[in-house]
């Protein structure tokens, strides 16, 4: 199973939230790129990069940020956030993203999220499923769907879709445990590369998703708030 940190952008600086909720904003670090060479360091390869800011404005905002952690890192970068045209996904790739992530997007406008999948095939595009209370939601979780999430991953897999992140909203932040039920849902009725997000609070969590059979797990509030030290991670890496 893949290890990836998380860093989530707002104003050019590693934060995170809780539940997704702007108003919970709490800043690990002025530098982003001091961030991502400590997790390189520690022999991670991948890494989850949320343009918190982009969510919320439908457009890319802090590219910057992820040119400068690509250039000065060899880390595999997924990156999300606010990507809603051709315009920003040419930016994204520019900027050093190894693969991008698209969920308002796939909701909001399915035609032009298959043309992405065509254009680019199923390594690079990764469908983000956020979740709450199964129902997936979009505008950096500012808004809720009537979409099951399973069905709505079930439906892009037979489009073409390989991998998945899936986050629990309910979950994200909160140290509280992951949501294995619902991925193992998930594992039972698709076929998928499934990316666990959310509620990762030990090294217990990340155990039991590698026995689910995840692809791979992200991991944020859980290492910046010392709950599991990057050291921990190399039984697992």
């Amino acid at each position: 199973m893949r290890i990836i940190p998380a860093i989530d952008i707002i104003d050019g600086k590693c934060v995170r939230l809780t539940k997704g909720d702007y108003s919970t904003k709490k800043v690990y670090n002025e530098d982003p790129l001091e961030v991502a060479k400590e997790f390189e360091a520690n022999g991670i390869q991948y890494l989850h990069m949320v343009d918190l800011d982009g969510a919320k404005s439908s457009r890319i905002i802090n590219q910057k940020v992820l040119e400068r952690v690509a250039t000065n890192t060899n880390l595999k970068i997924d990156f999300g956030g606010g990507l809603k045209s051709d315009d920003d996904l040419r930016i994204a790739f520019e900027s050093g993203a190894s693969q991008i992530t698209g969920g308002s997007i796939a909701v909001k406008n399915r035609k032009l999220f298959l043309k992405w999948i065509s254009t680019y095939g199923s390594e690079k595009i990764i469908l983000g499923a956020d979740c709450l209370n199964r129902k997936i939601a979009t505008q950096g979780w500012l808004e809720n769907s009537e979409m099951d999430v399973v069905e709505f991953i079930s439906d892009y897999q037979q489009k073409g879709i390989e991998y998945v992140i899936c986050t629990d909203i309910s979950k994200d932040g909160m140290l509280q445990g992951t949501s294995n039920d619902l991925y193992k849902e998930i594992m039972e009725k698709t076929s998928v590369k499934l990316i666990a997000s959310g509620g990762v609070s030990s090294m217990d969590d990340l155990i039991k998703l590698k026995e689910l059979g995840c692809e791979g797990a992200i991991v944020g509030k859980a290492i910046y708030e010392g709950r599991i030290r990057l050291n921990d991670l190399k039984e697992i890496l």
